[in-house]
């Protein structure tokens, strides 16, 4: 079985001695329940793992109970060390509370209990660390899945992975597009509006909600305004609104919004956005009219193209330490630009969508980048792009 870079991270964090709680938190449908259950294959410490799915929400004496069964067989067995692997956490009520009651008694009475939490709701997990964990955990981000890894483990060539991105499960169904769409629909989009974001904050119009993520998904890689994006949806709203809900689904790792790149950050925050999925399944799932197609309609292409290499970018940017963003001018452009510590990298990504590339020149004598390079035809290849650890581009 395939084994994410995940793999190592928990595996050495399990084995080392009891520090802090670890957290495995991400998108939906990313295998993270998958790597723990091949660490955990893979270890001498004696565990229990269990998942709160099913467990009724205000049952947090479950919670108990699982620690409570935990130290009895440690006893009963003279363990040294012990694990509590916990899924699906974040559907038991005030959960972070009691793992915090029982994280503190174990560390008072000296009780070397280790522990694994998992949610499938990052919205859910972010909240529950928030309230009540702070200095007792290290949260493990777990990103959407690589070129190199859906390549590796499915065999994805370079255009299959722009169009149907890197959800795993998704791979073994895309000789169907209907079956393949079915299942990114009902197993990916559906459970983050109706159930990640309604779980934890007040929605007053989900159907606003719905439709705001499937016009958002429609216009990755454009720049819109609220207004006007405002002004294609059915349900009343407000530019407040609109801009909040997509801040809840760049916490789900769905979409977000790029702002202008700018010198000073008023101007950068004010400016009109563009949108960007995390994962161009998404996008394929709601507009795309089949792999062939896309992939034949050269201008519609560049749009995979482009929005595949800013899911790549914004999927990194966490790990990497930089802040995502796009520059236009009059009628010049950049597709994004990455800051950090005051350098900027110029992007851009060129394909049937256009045939002149002028942007990145005038960006250049503007800004004077670290680096400005072009992905696509006659420059650097999709593959290369995206096989390259973008850790590099800011090392001196």
């Amino acid at each position: 079985m395939y084994q994410r870079k995940y793999y190592n991270i928990i595996k050495e964090r399990i084995e080392e001695e009891r520090i802090a709680i670890q957290v495995i938190a991400g998108p939906r449908q990313v295998g993270k329940s998958t790597v723990v259950s091949q660490v955990l294959d893979d270890i001498a410490i004696p565990y229990i793992s269990e998942t709160a799915d099913g467990i009724e929400p205000n049952n947090t004496e479950w919670i108990s109970t699982v620690w409570a069964n935990a130290r009895s067989i440690m006893e009963v067995r003279k363990n040294k060390e012990f694990l509590i692997v916990i899924d699906e956490i974040q559907k038991i009520n005030n959960w972070s509370e009691f793992v915090k009651k029982e994280w503190d008694y174990d560390t008072r009475n000296n009780v070397n209990i280790k522990v694994i939490l998992l949610g499938s709701s990052r919205l859910l997990i972010k909240k529950g660390l928030t309230e009540s964990l702070a200095g007792r955990y290290e949260l493990i981000k777990m990103g959407h899945w690589s070129f190199t890894e859906m390549r590796d483990a499915f065999g994805f060539d370079i255009n299959q992975y722009i169009y149907y991105g890197g959800y795993p499960q998704g791979a073994k169904y895309i000789k169907n597009e209907k079956r393949w769409k079915d299942y990114i629909k009902d197993s990916i989009i559906e459970p983050i509006v109706s159930k990640d974001i309604l779980m934890t904050t007040t929605i007053y119009k989900p159907a606003l909600l719905k439709q705001l993520f499937e016009l958002a998904c429609d216009y990755s890689g454009e720049i819109l305004s609220l207004t006007k994006m405002l002004g294609q949806l059915n349900d009343a709203g407000n530019v407040t609104t609109l801009s909040n809900y997509i801040d809840l689904l760049n916490d789900c790792q769905a979409v977000t919004k790029l702002h202008k790149f700018a010198n000073d950050n008023a101007r950068k925050f004010n400016s009109v956005p563009k949108y960007q999925v995390y994962n161009t399944a998404l996008m394929s799932a709601n507009i795309g009219r089949g792999f062939e197609k896309e992939y034949t309609d050269s201008k519609r292409w560049g749009r995979w193209a482009e929005s595949a290499v800013g899911a790549y970018l914004v999927g990194n940017a966490d790990e990497y330490g930089y802040q995502v963003y796009y520059w236009r001018e009059d009628d010049q452009e950049v597709d994004f630009v990455l800051e950090k510590k005051g350098k900027t990298i110029a992007i851009e990504v060129k394909s049937g969508r256009r045939s002149t590339n002028d942007g990145i020149s005038v960006f250049s004598k503007k800004f004077s980048p670290k680096l400005a390079f072009v992905v696509g035809s006659g420059a650097m290849s999709f593959e290369d792009f995206f096989t390259m650890d973008l850790g590099i581009l800011f090392e001196e």
